[in-house]
């Protein structure tokens, strides 16, 4: 009986410190964007997305294939957000897909504080580092597997991309929110 449970422990300690790939749950996955407008804030989000993303805590290593489907944006203001799907913003005609794509996982102990990569949008590619708000992995009670996820956050310069769309009298800055939730394969 011992062996038997020793045996068990060191398959499990195993299972757990082995890299993984996990797909991204779009129904729990959110990508969303904030912008100041004038005395307050204009919001949006893209509804489509999907991805993987490789794990490994005992190696601390990690990586993000994130693809956004550009068509999907959404604000709360219909006119807003066809000015945003318009060529002089997101232009999603011609790029109907953005990617966030990383290699590299920014560790604090056991702990993930940051996910660095490129983002590519409008045809150009920028670094982007998404600093981790929260972030963990627990077995889903729902599916019965291991789910990592966690809130991410970053501030792009838009016209790093060449959105240069109602600058100056808008902000450059954008604010990216992202809260992801992916499911062990």
């Amino acid at each position: 009986m011992k062996k038997l449970i020793l045996a068990l422990l060191a398959t499990s300690a195993v299972t757990l410190s082995h890299a993984a790939t996990y797909a991204i749950d779009p129904l729990h996955t959110s990508v969303n964007f904030e912008i100041d407008h004038i005395l307050s804030t204009n919001r949006g989000r893209f509804d489509k997305k999907e991805g993987t993303v490789e794990f490994d805590p005992q190696a601390r290593t990690g990586s993000v294939a994130l693809t956004i489907d550009m068509t999907s944006l959404s604000t709360s203001v219909p006119a807003l957000a066809r000015a945003l799907s318009s060529r002089e913003a997101f232009n999603v005609e011609q790029f109907p897909t953005a990617k966030f794509m990383a290699d590299s996982f920014v560790f604090d102990g056991d702990k993930v504080v940051e996910v660095n990569g490129n983002l590519t949008m409008l045809g150009k590619t920028s670094p982007v580092k998404l600093k981790a708000i929260r972030f963990g992995c627990v077995v889903n009670a729902a599916v019965k597997r291991e789910t990592c996820g966690g809130d991410f956050e970053a501030t792009i310069m838009r016209s790093a991309w060449g959105m240069n769309f109602a600058l100056p009298r808008f902000p450059d800055n954008v604010r990216l929110l992202l809260q992801v939730e992916a499911i062990r394969q």
